[in-house]
């Protein structure tokens, strides 16, 4: 394996195994595994909160070195039942998380995401260090009043026609207060009110997380071809859920709670024009977070399939395959 490659991802995989997983409160997890049984033990979390694990995430590892496991957290995805906001909060995920570790038999996994999988993977890791390897972060978001604000408010400036396209949707007493007015018609039982509601919030993230944008539909980038109904409904729904409550998190507790994991091994991925989640937030993190190793991609934006991030995100992965087992930075050595 050549850690130093210059790679895109690797080729497509099929799962070996996947099943069904029990988690209380009436939910139940979908998960997979792909790769090698004997590999470094790796989860990949899902972006949103809402949206699903997709076929290219296995890509994003050696299949030959990694025993990959993907998931739908709660209420998005194959999991059950889909877009349920009740019982649905990070400490939840965080505990379901922990018990899908233990249903697998895994000790200590390597754990990766990317936006609001940064988010949980910090705030799983910071409960359960204990059974952390080491972090790969792509697109760092620590769900703080000024991130979310900057979303409502502030990507409208870089993005103005997509951002006039969202508020147009809304009554004009509405606009100065979106995330209320989407919550309602999201929240709301008739499908041609949640409906059309969905696929606009959505095609808004969708229109500013990508640098050179892209003539895909706007629900590619979050869940599968097959899930594009009331899928897209849960994905808005489970998102406005959490910014309501801004991710269920304590103000600065990700990074007050850095001291639990901060000798583990990290790196962060991010791309220098993310306008979803700003470059200044994966710079404090990595300040406070001593021996990191931090790519800041030039020419990218928020996705994880500009070229420039799946690129870093390979080369993260297979250089801790080949330095596993080194602490610190040197587990990241490129």
């Amino acid at each position: 394996m050549d850690s130093l490659r210059a790679t895109d991802l690797y080729p497509p995989i099929s799962p070996h195994i996947s099943g069904l997983l029990p988690v209380g409160d009436g939910h139940t997890l979908y998960w997979e595994q792909c790769g090698t049984p004997w590999g470094i033990p790796v989860i990949y979390l899902h972006g949103g909160p809402g949206s699903g694990c997709l076929p290219t995430h296995r890509r994003f590892y050696d299949p030959d070195h990694y025993r990959i496991v993907l998931f739908d957290q709660r209420g998005c995805g194959r999991s059950t039942p889909l877009g349920e906001t009740r019982a649905n909060t990070t400490a939840h995920l965080i505990a379901d998380i922990e018990a899908l570790r233990q249903h697998l038999g895994i000790s200590r996994w390597l754990i990766s995401g990317g936006s609001w999988g940064t988010t949980l993977a910090l705030a799983y890791g910071q409960a359960h260090p204990e059974s952390c390897l080491g972090f790969i972060l792509r697109g760092v978001f620590l769900f703080s009043a000024e991130e979310v604000n900057w979303f409502l408010h502030g990507m409208g400036r870089f993005f103005p026609e997509a951002e006039r396209h969202w508020l147009d949707h809304l009554s004009e007493t509405e606009r100065s207060t979106p995330l209320p007015a989407y919550a309602r018609r999201l929240n709301d039982p008739d499908p041609m009110v949640h409906g059309p509601a969905a696929h606009i919030w959505n095609a808004y993230e969708h229109a500013c997380s990508s640098l050179r944008g892209t003539k895909k539909p706007e629900i590619d980038w979050c869940v599968p071809a097959d899930m594009v109904g009331k899928d897209v409904v849960a994905l808005a729904r489970l998102e406005i859920h959490y910014m309501q409550q801004l991710g269920f998190l304590a103000p600065n507790q990700l990074l007050n709670g850095l001291s639990a994991i901060r000798d583990l091994p990290a790196a962060v991925v991010q791309g220098r024009y993310d306008m979803v989640c700003p470059i200044k937030t994966a710079e404090s993190v990595v300040r406070a977070w001593p021996g990191s190793a931090f790519t800041v991609v030039p020419d990218a934006g928020h996705s994880a399939f500009e070229p420039g991030i799946r690129s870093a995100m390979v080369r993260y992965t297979d250089a801790f395959a080949q330095n596993s087992g080194m602490k610190g930075k040197t587990a990241f050595a490129l």
